[in-house]
């Protein structure tokens, strides 16, 4: 597969969860595509609808979702796969660094025993071949002395000793694509700066898509930045672009969040996913909205080269 040869597309993706009071329409209509060896970062807030396109591609959402649109990989609709075909594909061509490393590892498992386990299963080693390749993993990803930490539980390793543990988990099978969800939430600056450039050696020539709120950590990691608001992608397109030129008003709002650019709050609070606006998904926050934002709904627009937004001001 060459270099810029789509890896992933999603297709119209919706995804709904009912609940007593409604579904909750945590994606609407999301369309996206990732190339062979590219990392892309899908920014937004948190309940934006950032985890749930994750869970989605690797079909990891409650059984009573609704899910409707096509998520391809390397041709194959993910959501049409029998689930042995999908458990196949789960680790031994996608994995995943969950967000949370407190809760994402077994407690009452070494954590050695653990990435062999994801070796055994996907990659067919047992016994010492199995806990060889584990201990290679941790050294891998730079944690001291791996032999002796491949022997001890998680709560004897640090925030950041957890993070990189779960970095080698997802490494065990060498995937094609890795979605990494918030991987340096709760770390402090220094251990946030070591996980990113970690993530910049192991994942050369791997396709990521970088789940984050954090706009630095995009900015170091990712080629392309989609983001989300909302339940939609709202802005796409090159990080150098997105981040000088921003087009969109919420893309704009978070920019001028950061400490470096002001630390002005976007004013308001998203809207329900059960009863959404019908125009534009931002329209109650947005300082630039007109009268049609209220009742029309926009699509993505081409506002320069690669980069679009969805937005009245560019229809």
């Amino acid at each position: 597969m060459r270099m810029d040869d789509p890896l992933l597309c999603v297709r119209g993706l919706k995804v709904g969860f009912p609940t007593a009071d409604g579904v909750v329409k945590a994606s609407n209509t999301v369309d996206l595509t990732i190339r062979a060896g590219e990392t892309l970062a899908l920014l937004g807030e948190t309940g934006s609808g950032k985890t749930v396109l994750g869970m989605a591609i690797l079909r990891l959402l409650q059984p009573n979702t609704r899910i409707e649109g096509e998520i391809l990989y390397r041709g194959r609709d993910l959501l049409s796969l029998p689930q042995e075909e999908m458990q196949k594909v789960r680790g031994r061509e996608i994995a995943v660094v969950l967000q949370n490393s407190g809760t994402s590892l077994n407690p009452v498992l070494r954590v050695g025993d653990q990435i062999a386990e994801a070796i055994t299963l996907h990659r067919g080693l047992k016994g010492a071949e199995a806990e060889t390749a584990a201990v290679e993993l941790l050294d891998q990803v730079r944690i001291a002395d791996p032999a002796r930490m491949a022997r001890e539980y998680p709560h004897r390793f640090s925030g950041g000793m957890r993070e990189r543990a779960l970095i080698a988990l997802a490494l065990a099978c060498n995937p094609s694509f890795l979605i990494a969800d918030e991987p340096t939430r709760g770390l402090d600056a220094v251990t946030k700066r070591e996980i990113l450039n970690l993530f910049s050696e192991v994942n050369r020539g791997r396709s990521v898509l970088f789940i984050t709120h954090d706009i630095e950590a995009a900015a170091s990691l990712a080629a392309r930045v989609a983001v989300m608001y909302a339940g939609e992608i709202i802005e796409i397109g090159p990080v150098d672009a997105i981040l000088s030129s921003p087009a969109h008003p919420y893309t704009r709002g978070l920019l001028e969040s950061l400490p470096a650019r002001g630390m002005r709050p976007i004013p308001g609070s998203a809207p329900s996913l059960i009863a959404p606006p019908p125009g534009c998904r931002f329209f109650p926050r947005c300082s630039c909205a007109v009268g049609r934002c209220e009742i029309e709904h926009p699509g993505l627009v081409e506002v320069g080269p690669a980069h679009y937004a969805r937005c009245m001001l560019y229809d």
